[in-house]
């Protein structure tokens, strides 16, 4: 098996080569890692199924010994593949407590922090009316047709052209 990352690799069952792809991927794909899904509200509500998740988002535990508890997110590694929730915390044994490194596969979005970038996409998507099979068709039948009207053109100016020039 290569020591590099292969953007080639499609994938395999053995979990070995499932963890080498994860953790030699870059950070351009790691962050597609990060991704958490969302409420059935807020499926609604955007027209998607998950999103990456971003700092001030609220988000359920699914799994764990910490089910069903919500909090928002302190911080989220790309890089290491964890989020932080606030209040989510154990106690060492000297007594200090510690909070939680959690996997974003076992959260569940509530309530999205719409910074400027996140909700230009959000609103993109939101606004876009869903097509049917018939209107996708014809969306990529007009582009022909308005080709070959402009070479007809382009074809028309050109003859125009020489004949002003005798």
């Amino acid at each position: 098996m290569k020591k590099e990352f292969s953007t080639k690799w499609i994938s395999s069952k053995q979990p070995r080569k499932q963890r080498k792809y994860a953790a030699k991927a870059p950070l351009h794909i790691k962050k597609n890692f990060m991704s958490v899904n969302l409420s059935k509200d807020l499926r609604k509500k955007y027209g998607k199924r998950n999103t990456q998740v971003k700092k001030g988002d609220t988000v359920k535990i699914l799994r764990g010994k910490f089910s069903d508890k919500q909090g928002k997110i302190l911080s989220a590694s790309i890089k290491r593949n964890f989020v932080i929730v606030e209040g989510i915390q154990r106690k060492k044994t000297d007594g200090t407590k510690v909070d939680i490194k959690m996997q974003p596969s076992k959260l569940q979005i509530i309530s999205l922090n719409l910074d400027t970038k996140r909700k230009g996409i959000d609103e993109v998507k939101k606004s876009e009316p869903k097509k049917n099979a018939e209107q996708v068709v014809s969306d990529k039948s007009e582009p022909k047709e308005l080709k070959e009207k402009k070479t007809q053109e382009s074809i028309q100016k050109k003859e125009n052209k020489m004949e002003t020039k005798k």
